[in-house]
């Protein structure tokens, strides 16, 4: 194998791993795919170069400028490999109950934080709001807006889904994952359906979260508190595309977490709670009958962001 030019060219191309034992008894398989195994640890590394490099071609983002974006912590962490490989500065804004492990590590890539209240989203006090007022105070800043910018969905259009469908030689039955940004189930739904439209696309969405109530009944349902960090949420992304969703599946904290301990301990898959609630979410759809073909779960990251929560809080 020749050398890349960076740890930049690892990303994606991730494998699709069956889970035996915990899919065990259910009459059709269930498959994760490893987006853990990126180079930052999670699916959001995909979308972190992409954005980069739509804004290089643009002309957005000069040499030296200064990357902020409002993140959970994986999209932080994958703008902090790309700012590393490129030259570029990175403030990331991200909300106090984000977990000690997530801040500890963009500390240690370099990314300068900005820990904001745990507010809604009409609040001048939120995370995204922050980040878009220090991006428009600052000279030679990108915001790099990963809940409106196209090329989110755009990069998991073109790799995530095209890998799936030749990883399962273009049968699935259904894909789950839940919703930080809806760049993931959007991008992948598209592809996915494009190739057969029969294929069932479902949001894992935690109770508590109000974004399972939009895909039901085009409503937003009832508000909540949930410690899953990452995906829910109290207003729909502005880059989700709820036209490729079919249904929800509603998964606890407690279910989510159990899960997301059993993936390490029996099948020796080391991701975390959105993880664990998105093959909560596969198992209950693998026993829809009538329902041809694998589902794929997305394991969206890396246990180590979650050391001090999901596998301390025993």
């Amino acid at each position: 194998m020749p050398a890349l030019r960076s740890v930049l060219d690892t990303i994606g191309g991730t494998p699709l791993v069956a889970l035996r034992s915990i899919a065990r008894d259910l009459p059709v398989p269930v498959l994760g795919k490893c987006e853990h195994l990126n180079p930052g640890g999670s699916v959001k590394d995909r979308i972190a170069r992409a954005i980069v490099e739509d804004a290089e071609r643009r002309g957005a983002l000069k040499p030296g400028g200064t990357l902020i974006e409002a993140t959970a912590g994986n999209t932080g962490v994958g703008l902090a490999l790309v700012a590393a490989v490129r030259g570029y500065r990175l403030i990331c804004v991200m909300p106090e109950k984000m977990s000690t492990d997530k801040r500890e590590a963009l500390r240690a890539l370099g990314a300068e934080l900005v820990i904001t209240e745990n507010a809604p989203p009409d609040d001048p006090r939120n995370f995204r709001r922050v980040a878009e007022r220090m991006a428009a105070e600052r000279e030679g800043a990108l915001l790099t807006d990963q809940f409106r910018n196209p090329a989110n969905p755009e990069v998991h259009e073109r790799t995530t889904g095209a890998e799936l469908l030749e990883q399962t030689g273009g049968t699935i039955g259904a894909f789950v994952a839940g919703v930080g940004t809806g760049g993931t189930i959007t991008g992948v739904g598209r592809a996915l359906k494009r190739h057969d439209p029969r294929v069932r696309v479902i949001l894992a969405d935690p109770v508590g979260s109000r974004l399972a109530g939009l895909v039901e009944t085009g409503a937003l349902g009832e508000d909540g508190p949930y410690l899953l960090e990452g995906i829910g949420g109290s207003v729909a992304p502005e880059v989700l595309e709820l036209g490729v969703i079919d249904g929800a599946e509603r998964v606890s904290d407690e279910e989510s977490f159990a899960m997301a301990r059993r993936l390490v301990q029996e099948e020796g898959l080391l991701v975390g709670g959105s993880s664990g609630a998105a093959v909560v979410a596969a198992t209950r759809v693998a026993s829809t009958p009538g329902l041809v073909g694998p589902v794929v779960a997305l394991l969206a990251d890396s246990w180590d962001r979650y050391r001090s929560t999901i596998f301390a809080a025993r």
